[in-house]
């Protein structure tokens, strides 16, 4: 029901080379483990998160609905400015095979962390 989003991230040698690779730092429901996003240091490491924005099926009178167009919005946050850029690049590369990117954002740095970030939304069509 919940679209590939992790899959297809993890995927990406790209996204996990900035990410992470044997456990990527990748989180649903738009929330990061506070756990996993520092190092040892303290120091900010690069990570995801993605939630579901919304399903609409397709629906039809005689059968179950064929198709759902699912909607994500996938953020992603790094230290540095050249890293977020690199991370966007990536994560547009990982899911344009599969995906309609619809919006792209550049929202202001976190406040608390003040990690760069990017956010986009992406439909991904499916059952």
């Amino acid at each position: 029901m919940l679209p590939p989003v992790f899959q297809t991230l993890k995927a990406s040698a790209e996204v996990k080379a900035i990410v992470g690779t044997s456990s990527p730092r990748i989180f649903r429901h738009g929330e990061a483990d506070p756990s996993k996003v520092r190092d040892a240091n303290g120091a900010w490491l690069p990570y995801l998160t993605w939630l579901l924005i919304s399903g609409v099926p397709e629906n039809n009178l005689e059968d179950p609905s064929p198709v759902a167009r699912q909607s994500v919005q996938i953020d992603g946050f790094h230290p540095t400015d050249a890293g977020i850029e690199a991370l966007a690049d990536a994560v547009r590369d990982a899911l344009e095979p599969l995906v309609h990117i619809t919006t792209v954002r550049n929202p202001p740095r976190e406040q608390e962390s003040r990690l760069f970030r990017f956010s986009l939304d992406a439909d991904f069509w499916g059952r």
